[in-house]
């Protein structure tokens, strides 16, 4: 018997993660915020993790956040390819290079050149910050995940 998507959805099992668990992640996720790091690499950074685990919900939200940002169209359709697009700076180069090492981290050791390259472009506190946006996204995709968040719903805050 098949199911519409829509059915399945309705019927899969809805995890209930709003407890203080899901308390400490907004707080944190809430202190990545305020890191001293460009806004816009901020949102790349979250971009390509979750494209990375298959997080649509984070994708649909991240992209429209870069976009409200001024975040161009063209960068965004090329995160996904950003080792070969022109259009990437060489720090955000090394952030996204940083994101790739750390959200593939299982059964892959983190490259020493990726660390250094990013530490070299975005400076030590750079860097820390941009391993805490990425320890971050990435815990927020699966909380995402095992909530069965859906895309296309969410819109970003409108600048006072």
């Amino acid at each position: 018997m098949r199911h519409s998507v829509p059915a399945m959805l309705s019927t899969t099992p809805h995890a209930d993660l709003q407890g203080p668990g899901y308390r400490a992640m907004s707080n944190l996720s809430s202190a990545t915020h305020e890191l001293p790091l460009d806004p816009l690499l901020r949102e790349l950074i979250r971009v390509r993790a979750s494209m990375l685990n298959g997080c649509a919900y984070c994708v649909d939200m991240h992209t429209k956040d870069a976009r409200a940002l001024g975040e161009t169209e063209q960068r965004l359709f090329a995160v996904s390819t950003w080792h070969e697009a022109p259009f990437f700076s060489p720090a955000e180069r090394a952030a996204l290079a940083l994101t790739d090492a750390l959200t593939l981290l299982a059964g892959n050791p983190l490259p020493d050149a990726v660390v250094a390259e990013a530490e070299a472009q975005l400076g030590a506190e750079g860097l820390a910050n941009a391993t805490w946006i990425i320890v971050t996204i990435n815990a927020w995709n699966r909380v995402a995940i095992a909530g069965h968040e859906q895309a296309g719903e969410y819109e970003p805050e409108v600048a006072a």
